[in-house]
């Protein structure tokens, strides 16, 4: 599979792929495809099926298939940002925010992570189920707004604004840490919590979370009577 990331501020991915090879997609983000592309709606086993929706996304899968030679299949982004290309390696499973993924090879998994942490799960900001993509091959994962990514060392830590954390390894740790002061608390305008992630491992952060820009243009709108 080849693929090509296009477009600004509303990103597309537009995939090449060989006779037999296909292509999932959890949320039916196909916006053009080649005339010999087949699409299969599949609930991959019972058990996979809730573990999709626990995490925020369908219970279903489309599995897109070239027949007879060649195709191409392109996926669209649902909210202004980056489309961010990921090598997912079986010794490295990555894990995303709810309803981040968007297509990958079908080598791909696509299952639930639950933080080891209760609290974290209640108030880091992403519920307490997150998206855990394992196995073999290249995935793609929506980031809203822009996208930072740092490097933690073992024992490294990062306090994050909820909804900000985008993606991160399976190695990192999440946790929660409560605003301190009661002024901060309620004219700081930051909430009770932060999300705390901790290394070692690779974290991406997204500028504009899909929540904040939802509450900035509520506060535009005209009161209904």
């Amino acid at each position: 599979m080849r693929y090509q990331i296009t477009g600004d501020p509303m990103p597309v991915v537009i995939c090449d792929v060989e006779a037999g090879e296909s292509m999932i997609t959890e949320k039916g983000s196909m916006c053009w495809m080649s005339p010999n592309m087949q699409m299969q709606t599949s609930a991959g086993g019972l058990g996979k099926a809730f573990g999709r929706m626990f995490s925020g996304e369908s219970i279903f899968q489309n599995i897109y298939t070239a027949q007879g030679g060649p195709g191409m299949i392109a996926f669209a982004s649902s909210f202004p940002g980056s489309i961010m290309p990921i090598d997912v390696d079986p010794n490295r499973p990555m894990v995303v925010q709810k309803s981040g993924f968007l297509a990958s090879e079908q080598s791909v998994e696509l299952s639930i992570f639950f933080q080891k942490k209760g609290m974290a799960g209640f108030f880091g900001g992403e519920g307490f189920i997150l998206q855990k993509l394992s196995g073999r091959g290249t995935a793609f994962v929506e980031i809203d707004g822009s996208v930072v990514q740092y490097d933690l060392q073992p024992g490294q830590s990062i306090v994050v604004d909820t909804g900000n954390l985008a993606m991160m390894d399976a190695t990192c740790s999440v946790d929660v840490q409560s605003v301190k002061g009661v002024k901060n608390v309620l004219f700081g305008g930051e909430g009770l919590f932060n999300t705390v992630v901790t290394g070692p491992g690779r974290v991406w952060l997204q500028t504009m979370p899909i929540s904040n820009f939802a509450g900035a243009i509520a506060r535009l709108l005209p009161a209904r009577n």
